[in-house]
C-alpha cells in the first residue's frame, strides 16, 4: 500500500527546466542503495552539489522560500529516460507528492502512479503562468484529485483530466501487489483451471 490521495494542499515550486531526464532526478551512482528512505538528499544531485559534495547555491528547491514545497511544477518532458524507479522514490523522499508539467516520460508516469505521486498534465502556458506565479514564494496549492481541480488564493480553478485506472490507483493508495490482490480470486479460478503439467510438481530430492 502506498498513502492514499485525495485531497493535498502544499506550497508549490518553480522548476522552469524542460526535458529533465531520470538520471538528473536521481544519478546512476545512488541507484546501489538498498533503502527508499533517505534517498531525498540525493535528488537532482548534480546540480545541488560540486563533484567534492560541497552544495552548489540557486538551486530552487534549497532556496528557503521552497523547502517545504509539496508540488513541483516542471518543465515539459519530465521524467524522460531510464525506467529507473527510484527517481520517484527519491522525489517522495524529497516531500514532494505532486508534479505539474505539460508532459512527463511515459516510465516515470507509470512508476509516479504506483508509487503514489501525482503526476498532472496541464496545458504549457497555463504551466508558465503559475511557475511564474510559484516563483514569488507563497503559491500555496490544493488539488482535489477527486474533482480533478487545482484551486489557490488569486488563481481561478483549474480543472485537469487524468486516465480512469490512475485516478482509482492513486485514490485507494494501490501498488502493484495490493491492485493483484483486489482480483485474488479471480486468479485462484484462472489457476484452477490449468492443466496439471503446467504446475510443476515438487523434485523428489525435496524430500530427500
Amino acid at each position: 500500500m502506498v498513502e492514499p490521495i485525495r485531497v493535498m494542499e502544499g506550497k508549490a515550486a518553480p522548476l522552469k527546466v524542460n526535458d529533465v531526464d531520470t538520471d538528473q532526478i536521481i544519478p546512476a551512482q545512488f541507484l546501489k542503495l538498498l533503502s527508499r528512505k533517505g534517498l531525498g538528499k540525493y535528488a537532482f544531485y548534480r546540480w545541488r552539489y560540486n563533484e567534492d559534495g560541497t552544495p552548489k547555491p540557486g538551486f530552487i528547491l534549497d532556496d528557503p522560500r521552497f523547502k517545504d514545497a509539496e508540488i513541483l511544477i516542471a518543465g515539459k518532458n519530465f521524467g524522460i529516460g531510464s525506467s529507473r524507479e527510484n527517481a520517484v522514490w527519491a522525489l517522495l523522499d524529497l516531500g514532494i507528492r505532486c508534479v505539474i508539467a505539460p508532459s512527463f516520460g511515459d516510465i516515470f508516469y507509470n512508476n509516479a502512479a504506483k508509487n503514489g505521486l501525482l503526476c498532472i498534465r496541464l496545458p504549457e502556458d497555463l504551466v508558465e503562468r503559475l511557475q511564474d506565479r510559484a516563483m514569488e514564494g507563497d503559491l500555496i496549492l490544493r488539488i482535489d484529485l477527486e474533482k480533478q481541480e487545482i484551486s489557490g488564493k488569486d488563481i481561478e480553478a483549474i480543472r485537469f483530466d487524468i486516465e480512469p485506472h490512475v485516478k482509482e490507483r492513486l485514490l485507494k493508495g494501490l501498488d502493484d501487489i495490493t491492485m493483484a490482490l483486489l482480483y485474488e480470486e479471480e486468479i485462484k479460478r484462472y489457476e484452477e483451471r490449468m492443466p496439471s503439467y503446467i504446475i510443476p510438481k515438487p523434485s523428489r530430492f525435496l524430500h530427500e
